[in-house]
């Protein structure tokens, strides 16, 4: 007669697997918040050049020149000036972030002005950055047409932005 088998897994067995689980969930964390993080800074570049458009109709619709200011929260009417703000719903950069999630920094004048037949007169330059990724995006705003261009950003951290330095990226 045989002895009778004991079912299940012995310590080292159970200790290995947790090891590995542990492992895995580890790495998949890590992967995540890094891709959280880079989503959150398209997303935050994607609604400044959302910005700059609005701008523009509200602009044109209105017949009338007015302007914007750019501020940690994204887009948002002057906070003085001789043009008025620009009466388009503006959507922040906020917008399901955390207003700490996305730095950005900038070499635009205080107010962005749009012509009254929606031109952008004023160019300049916006990188954006987040904490858990090194990738950084930029928006050039290219006079004379006011043309916005979005890319990857490859200048130096602490330098002022410069629209040299901005690559056109295709997946934006």
């Amino acid at each position: 007669m045989k002895p009778a088998q004991q079912a299940g897994y012995t310590l080292v067995e159970g200790v290995i697997t947790a090891a590995i689980l542990a492992l895995l969930a580890s790495l998949a964390l890590q992967h995540g918040g890094k891709t959280l993080a880079q989503q959150r800074l398209e997303a935050a570049t994607r609604r400044l050049a959302l910005g700059v458009e609005q701008g523009r109709a509200a602009a044109e619709a209105s017949g009338r020149p007015c302007a914007l200011e750019l501020g940690e929260q994204g887009w948002q009417v002057p906070t003085g000036g001789e043009l008025p703000g620009c009466a388009a719903p503006m959507v922040g950069l906020d917008e399901g972030v955390q207003p700490a999630d996305v730095a950005l920094s900038h070499n635009l004048p205080a107010a962005l002005r749009f012509s009254s037949n929606g031109l952008v007169l004023d160019g300049g330059t916006v990188v954006l950055s987040s904490e858990g990724t090194e990738l950084r995006r930029c928006l050039v705003i290219a006079l004379p047409l006011g043309v916005v261009r979005l890319g990857r950003y490859g200048g130096a951290g602490q330098a002022p932005p410069d629209s040299a330095a901005c690559s056109p990226d295709p997946t934006l």
